[in-house]
């Protein structure tokens, strides 16, 4: 099975913390929407499997209008082998979503929507400078619900300065009062060239406390588990049945292909990335031409791609299928650089499987690095 990501680059505003691709421009939109579609046409050829996920990302896809995400899937399953029940997600803000757009999703295809909420309080939306208002971030939800929306996730972030204990306890609380069958909750992250890291270097801003937002993940993942959910990936959370199936299939080292300025691709042995710049996109679609570039991934990076994707889920790295993939000598040396994280309490090893520990799950990304190979 495959995936198809679609990256849409337009947002109403910037948001403080964000470094993704975008645009606040929406002057291109419909141009892009169409630009997509031949690049599908053109990268046809680059998955061989049944599509079982498409994911609409970006950016702000719900700013599309239904039509537009409607001809998309169209186009996507006249071009590609798309599983009937595939899941098709589309990633939404509160204040877009509206009645007629649900009904229009529904009718496209979407099936699951990702709901960027981030906090359920006002002065937290303002000091992040969303789009949208505590009010509507509660009535999108339940009106998506009405609709017949039972496959939502929501997003929210922890560990900002003024999130206290007591108001991060609030935001989990509320989203399993509305029956959210899964979250994916991130520790803000102060990416260079934001607006919130300018805000933090000129001072009217705290910088994040690290140990507040380690305190904040360790009490999630108690709540959480509490209430039922599964931790099946250092920042994502489900209920039985509702796990994400597209990002799951990006831990999984499954195929993708990525269609959009700045989206991404991989199939096992290389990846390439598209340009993150709207104007050439458009410019090099309108000559049949997809502005890339690639890499082919040695077997070093191969094995580096599976500890880091694998580390993060569950069901950890497989010692089986790194001596079957990668050989007997980087097994040993695996095991070898991973004792001083079991010593630590961080990593555990079950029969064959090396997992994170609870405490050891918010180092996930330094620990993965360590067990890096070098060759």
């Amino acid at each position: 099975m495959a995936g198809i990501y679609i990256h849409i680059p337009f947002c109403k505003k910037a948001c403080h913390y964000c470094n993704f691709h975008f645009s606040t421009s929406q002057q291109q939109m419909p141009e892009m929407v169409k630009a997509i579609g031949n690049e599908a046409t053109i990268r046809q050829s680059y998955l061989t499997e049944k599509v079982d996920t498409i994911y609409f990302g970006g950016g702000t896809p719900s700013l599309l209008t239904k039509h537009e995400v409607k001809s998309t899937i169209e186009r996507l399953r006249e071009l590609f082998e798309v599983a009937e029940d595939a899941e098709i997600s589309l990633e939404a803000n509160p204040d877009d979503i509206t009645e007629d757009k649900l009904i229009g999703w529904k009718d496209a295809g979407i099936n699951r929507l990702s709901i960027g909420i981030q906090s359920f309080f006002e002065e937290d939306l303002r000091w992040m400078n969303r789009a949208h208002n505590a009010a509507q971030a509660m009535a999108c939800i339940e009106l998506a619900q009405k609709k017949g929306f039972t496959n939502i996730t929501i997003d929210l972030i922890y560990g900002t300065p003024h999130l206290t204990d007591e108001k991060w306890k609030l935001n989990v609380a509320t989203a399993l009062a509305l029956h959210i069958p899964h979250l994916s909750c991130y520790a803000l992250t102060v990416e260079p060239k934001t607006a919130l890291a300018k805000m933090i270097a000129t001072h009217p801003s705290e910088n994040v406390d690290a140990d507040k937002q380690a305190r904040h993940f360790l009490l999630l993942t108690q709540w959480l588990s509490d209430a039922g959910f599964e931790h099946y990936e250092i920042s994502n959370f489900a209920l039985a049945g509702f796990r994400s199936r597209h990002n799951s299939s990006y831990w999984q080292g499954k195929p993708y292909l990525g269609l959009g300025p700045s989206a991404h691709s991989f199939n096992g042995a290389g990846r390439q990335w598209n340009i993150a710049n709207n104007a050439l996109y458009l410019k090099s679609l309108e000559k049949g031409i997809v502005p890339f570039e690639a890499e082919v991934l040695t077997a070093a990076q191969q094995l580096n791609e599976y500890i880091m994707t694998s580390l993060r889920t569950i069901e950890g790295i497989s010692m089986k299928r790194v001596t079957e993939n990668w050989g007997n000598e980087k097994q040993a040396k695996l095991i070898n650089t991973a004792q001083k994280h079991i010593l630590r309490g961080h990593l555990v090893l079950v029969k064959d499987i090396l997992q994170l520990s609870a405490e050891g799950k918010f180092l996930a990304d330094g620990i993965a690095a360590d067990l890096f190979t070098d060759q």
